[in-house]
């Protein structure tokens, strides 16, 4: 029997109907994925819970509960001490395991969950046994059953008993996989990438694709994506990134076109390029990370001016949050310093003066006739670079740099 496990409790999974097992199915997969050069586990699922147990010493348990804390699907975990099923061995494992946590606080209670009801103490006397027991040993505590300083739980299982301290808050939403694919529009600033985030937590695989516009878009503005792309991998899994030579189609259309529509103009064109991009990927909706009125591009007619070239769907899950909002989950997924970080991208070069902020669609389209755009697009497709996106490197267990 292992002495540490690490449990992880499972949130919408747990809720699914006929379905559920396939979609326990993907996130056992995706776990066992993230694990490797962490060392070797063991993972299986039983009663809305995972359990991740190491076969041997040399397992980094450390990294091995890093890597599950960003798993889609999990809803919280903790790592536990695991006991015998024999009411002495549980106290003495509580009082043992959770020894530096409880001499770091001053008040606890204890919880318990009996899912094998052969166990032949019931909850309340688990928890009363366990309790004294942990107040003989440590003299300074006292029970605080409504704010305690840490909350001590015992979970009697099948194949044996584990006591751990409060779960921390895992990702939450649906394993990745479990809904579809789309393809997101990737750029350097602060939303797309956490646009991306947002649709990878309700299951969707992504492709990425980033418009470049050489040379007055560099090599690092694309490295700043790439490493953008790779916080959000952490998350989300491997990521095809798929980058789009856009210079002759923006030169076109800041040389030839009514300049307040420019921007506009450019985001239709963005849009066809990466409809066609996803359909070749098997994708079934793109994703961009526009909020509304942020921008002049990303006012309600704009963007309609801007869907009307579309005939998939186009996600926006940013699209009622606000500046700070969004600043927040930057900093939570950290990507915040990386987008911050001043290398033009194509959004921002050649930007008009004073953008048109309620375009209308006939005119928008009348001001495109003014170049050779599906000639400039086609040409622009053929010339992608593909790159694929991982943060990991399994083969060793390090995380790319």
């Amino acid at each position: 029997m292992q002495k540490e496990v690490i449990l992880l409790k499972l949130g919408e999974v747990a809720l699914k109907g006929l379905n559920r097992r396939a979609f326990e199915d993907v996130l056992l997969k995706t776990i066992r994925r993230r694990l490797q050069g962490a060392g070797q586990f063991t993972v299986t699922s039983l009663q809305s819970t995972v359990y991740v147990e190491p076969k041997d010493d040399t397992a980094d348990m450390d990294l091995a509960e890093e890597r599950c804390s960003k798993v889609f699907g999990v809803v919280g975990y903790t790592r536990a001490g695991a006991a015998e099923k024999d009411l002495q061995k549980v106290c003495e494992k509580a009082a043992e395991y959770l020894k530096d946590t409880l001499e770091g606080v001053s008040t606890f209670k204890v919880e318990c969950k009996r899912s094998d009801k052969k166990f032949p103490y019931k909850s309340p006397e688990i928890c009363n046994e366990v309790g004294g027991y942990l107040l003989e040993h440590f003299p300074h505590l006292s029970v605080d059953v409504h704010h305690p300083g840490v909350t001590v739980w015992v979970e009697i299982r099948e194949a044996c008993a584990y006591v751990h301290a409060d779960s921390k808050p895992g990702a939450g939403g649906i394993p990745v996989g479990t809904g579809g694919k789309a393809a997101v529009l990737i750029s350097g600033g602060l939303d797309s990438p956490v646009a991306a985030w947002c649709m990878a937590k309700r299951g969707v695989e992504l492709t990425a694709i980033h418009f470049a516009s050489p040379p007055y878009t560099s090599e690092l503005a694309h490295e700043k994506v790439v490493r953008l792309l790779r916080k959000v991998s952490e998350y989300a899994g491997r990521i095809k990134m798929i980058t789009v030579n856009f210079t002759k189609l923006q030169e076109a259309i800041r040389d030839h076109c009514q300049e307040d529509l420019n921007t506009v103009i450019l985001r239709r064109f963005m849009l066809r390029a990466a409809e066609q991009i996803a359909k070749a990927e098997d994708c079934a909706a793109l994703i961009t990370g526009e909020s509304l009125g942020q921008v002049a591009s990303q006012t309600i007619q704009a963007i309609a001016c801007t869907d009307a070239v579309a005939a998939m769907p186009v996600f926006r899950p940013l699209i009622g949050s606000d500046k700070a909002e969004i600043v927040k989950l930057a900093y939570q997924i950290d990507t915040y310093d990386i987008s911050i970080e001043p290398y033009e991208d194509c959004c921002t070069i050649f930007t008009p003066k004073h953008p048109r902020t309620r375009p209308i669609l006939h005119f928008v389209e009348q001001a495109e006739k003014a170049i050779d755009g599906e000639a400039l697009l086609k040409e622009s497709l053929e010339q992608v670079e593909t790159l694929y996106i991982t943060p990991y490197d399994y083969a060793g267990g390090k995380e790319l740099k």
